[in-house]
């Protein structure tokens, strides 16, 4: 397969970085330039299409670029083909579709998904945050002391969370001179913390490692040049850190010993990466990206297309978990955000069933990721990140405590 269309659109990661993140959408014309890079999106992408195994994803995204132009029927188009396929994408929670709520297909297309996909509401508040200008994107526990660590992008520091609800700062705003924070994971046999950092504009990225008192002992920037934006990472053992590069359209293993970031090969090209789980025996890593989740065999390299079935997508994780033999994704490409649980084959390579745990719900605001401990998956609520752009605040006036909320999974 020729995917080198979808290499050449490193560029234009920021502008899908917009749109994972439900901060893309205007009614108002766009700008010029910004119009010449979306229209090369759309060619890219509808080039894709008959080499991709969830075609829905695809055709939302062009739906939502043609939207964003103001092509009000092209938009409708490629949105018809996408709601038909009944995977779950639903026009009505992305304002890019503002121009086209007065319509009545649209509207008659919003209300199939709802039909479809009626609101699931099983999740309740663990805790309240009430630092409201956190912006916080990545969250991780402790299995042990049962601490949840939270990163802020906005106050560039990271929170601790006892299981008694107190909130503490474990790296102070300002220290160290880092970058927005977003993935973070606890290293289990030393309760050390790795965390991602992720510059908006691509420069700065870092993976960095702070002991357990917050102390940054390590910090390691991005490999070469171009744009990087660390996001999620996943700890393999004791020397092994893998991590998406949602700019770089990469995925790294980072080596202890040697100190280097080294590419993962994969059997096609990731466009955003994002969120990524390792399996429980730590041999089998996936990978989420805007059309897929993709799994690669750690002692062969061997790799593989996730297969969602019909009627399902699992496109757009950007927090993604393993949970025996299944996947936990926090979905918030999909216009309205959703929690899945993606049941899998014995090979781990196709969805036998999903089951949605969270949707149309007030405790699904704006998620990015979670953290499972034992059978509880803790996830944030309200992240804000929709009113925060170009590392900025938007509006001040409608920030609230953070809240996270939780999920009891099954098997």
């Amino acid at each position: 397969m020729n995917f080198d269309l979808l290499n050449s659109a490193a560029a234009l990661c920021l502008f899908f970085k917009l749109f994972f993140l439900g901060q893309v959408g205007t009614t108002t014309p766009v700008p010029a330039a910004d119009a010449a890079a979306v229209r090369e999106e759309i060619q890219q992408v509808a080039d894709l299409l008959p080499k991709l195994p969830d075609r829905g994803a695809a055709l939302f995204l062009i739906a939502h670029d043609y939207a964003h132009l103001g092509d009000a029927d092209k938009a409708l188009s490629f949105l018809r083909d996408c709601i038909f396929l009944d995977e779950g994408f639903n026009p009505e929670g992305d304002p890019a579709f503002a121009l086209l709520k007065t319509d009545a297909e649209f509207k008659s297309l919003v209300d199939r998904v709802h039909r479809r996909y009626p609101p699931v509401e099983k999740a309740r508040v663990a805790f309240t945050v009430p630092e409201k200008t956190l912006i916080p994107e990545g969250l991780a526990i402790d299995k042990q002391s049962r601490t949840l660590y939270m990163g802020s992008l906005n106050l560039r520091k990271i929170v601790t969370i006892s299981r008694n609800g107190d909130v503490s700062d474990f790296v102070k705003e300002g220290q160290y001179d880092i970058r927005p924070i977003c993935g973070l994971k606890v290293q289990a046999s030393d309760h050390t913390v790795w965390a991602n950092s992720c510059p908006d504009d691509g420069r700065g990225a870092e993976l960095l490692h702070f002991d357990v008192a917050g102390k940054l002992i390590e910090r390691f920037p991005a490999p070469g040049t171009g744009q990087h934006l660390f996001n999620d990472l996943v700890l393999r053992g004791e020397q092994e850190v893998y991590l998406t590069d949602s700019l770089a359209n990469r995925i790294y293993k980072f080596d202890r010993k040697s100190h280097s970031f080294i590419e993962s090969p994969l059997c096609r090209p990731v466009y955003y990466p994002n969120g990524i789980a390792l399996s429980e025996d730590g041999n089998m890593l996936y990978v989420a990206d805007a059309f897929g989740i993709v799994q690669l065999e750690l002692r062969n390299q061997s790799c593989h297309e996730v297969i969602p079935g019909p009627s399902n997508t699992v496109s757009g994780a950007d927090g993604l978990y393993w949970y025996r033999n299944s996947l936990i994704a926090v979905q918030n490409s999909l216009g309205f955000p959703r929690i899945a649980q993606f049941h899998l084959s014995p090979d781990g390579t196709k969805v036998k069933t999903t089951t949605i745990l969270e949707y149309g719900s007030p405790l699904l605001t704006s998620p990015t990721t979670g953290a499972i401990l034992g059978s509880r998956f803790y996830f944030m609520s309200n992240t804000q990140i929709d009113n925060y752009k170009s590392e900025k605040i938007m509006d001040a006036s409608k920030l609230e405590p953070v809240r996270i909320s939780i999920l009891i999974l099954q098997d």
